[in-house]
């Protein structure tokens, strides 16, 4: 039989070759957390169309350890409300909730260069298992994690709880961050926003870090590692790729309907400088968002199978439809914004810069804006002011 013991250890061992892993500390909590806990009542494993439940209660004791600690993001909760122990086979569905990739919870607290003392507000708190984590290092005291769905709250309370853990769970709106146990010295967010949240900012220390995921496509998302400075603002950069589902509160939904009718009166039509495909990519469509910040990416095909590709933008009630004629794209644009004029503008500067990384982004977070901006060129600079 499969020893949980043993495969805590392996799995720690994994992720310290693969260098996330890297502090005695943090290894000492991955080998004594035990991630089955926070799986109760059970994941849905991903089977193409489909999602598969599996529980404990119906699992093989020796196989139920193995789902545990393959290293997999594991999705616990389907559509906001549905669990695996309430599914009597396949179904489809929207993810909503899960377990993070062991390997991208340690990494993200790796990064928070934790230290005794430090108090955390985790925002997102899902199964509860990066929150024990870090429980482990700065004891229950220190740590409050904010979870929006309360069903997803009292499930994390309960595990954090049996595992010994009485710290702050609280359920409510992340995005206002918890003020009632602020300042912080460390904030960490499991889901991505839009943009860093203000009040992430001034809940933190001077000093402290912030860390979370900017973006509100499935793709094309940077995790933000910031410093707050004394005068209350914060500045860093976008420290690599991540990819989380979006703040409840932020979600958006998809584009539906008929799309030629949503695109049916453009105000101009050329052809494009760059091809809308690169907007597949993860650097390209980073930069889309930070061009065009309320826009969202579509991708469909004709009734010939040719593809077609839009970016909507609703609350500005604008749109960019793409045609494809051999490998030449033309672009028809509507509504009182050019998206794809703001787009190609950045992508253009983005190549004559010589095409720098995800982590070559600066940022800075006031009250009032959020400044993105590249070094290696000037041309490349985005405010979002907020209102």
């Amino acid at each position: 039989m499969t020893d949980p013991t043993s495969e805590r250890r392996r799995m720690a061992t994994a992720l310290m070759k693969a260098g996330v892993l890297k502090s005695p500390w943090l290894r000492a909590a991955v080998e004594s957390v035990s991630r089955e806990r926070f799986l109760h009542p059970g994941v849905f494993l991903d089977e193409g169309r489909t999602w598969r439940p599996v529980t404990a209660a119906n699992t093989d004791p020796g196989e139920w350890l193995k789902i545990a600690y393959n290293g997999d993001t594991l999705t616990t909760q389907l559509d906001g409300h549905l669990t695996a122990d309430r599914s009597g086979g396949p179904v489809v569905g929207v993810p909503t909730s899960s377990s993070t990739a062991p390997a991208t919870v340690v990494g993200m607290i790796e990064t928070l260069d934790l230290a005794r003392g430090h108090r955390v507000l985790e925002i997102g708190t899902g199964t509860g298992y990066s929150a024990a984590l870090m429980c482990h290092c700065l004891g229950e005291d220190d740590v409050t994690t904010v979870e929006v769905d309360a069903q997803v709250a009292a499930r994390a309370d309960a595990a954090l709880e049996a595992a010994g853990f009485s710290t702050w769970t609280v359920t409510g709106d992340g995005l206002l961050g918890h003020p009632y146990r602020a300042p912080y010295d460390r904030v960490i967010a499991t889901c991505a926003v839009r943009r860093i949240p203000y009040a992430w900012i001034r809940q933190t220390r001077a000093g402290g870090v912030v860390l979370g995921t900017v973006g509100s496509w499935p793709w094309g998302t940077g995790l933000a590692r910031l410093t707050v400075g004394d005068d209350g603002t914060a500045e860093g950069s976008i420290i690599g790729r991540s990819s989380f589902m979006q703040a409840r509160a932020q979600a958006v939904a998809p584009v539906a309907g008929d799309l030629s009718a949503r695109t049916a009166y453009a105000d101009g039509e050329r052809r494009t400088q760059v091809s809308p495909l690169v907007l597949e990519e993860w650097m390209p469509a980073f930069l889309a968002q930070l061009a065009a910040p309320g826009a969202q990416f579509v991708r469909a095909t004709d009734g010939d199978g040719a593809p077609l590709r839009y970016l909507f933008d609703p609350e500005r009630e604008s749109f960019a439809e793409f045609l494809v004629d051999d490998e030449n794209w033309t672009v028809r644009q509507g509504g009182p914004v050019a998206l794809w004029d703001d787009v190609e503008r950045s992508l253009v500067a983005w190549r004559a810069a010589g095409t720098p990384e995800i982590d070559s982004v600066r940022l800075r977070v006031t009250p009032a804006s959020h400044l993105y901006w590249i070094d290696q060129a000037s041309s490349l600079r985005w405010e979002h002011r907020i209102t």
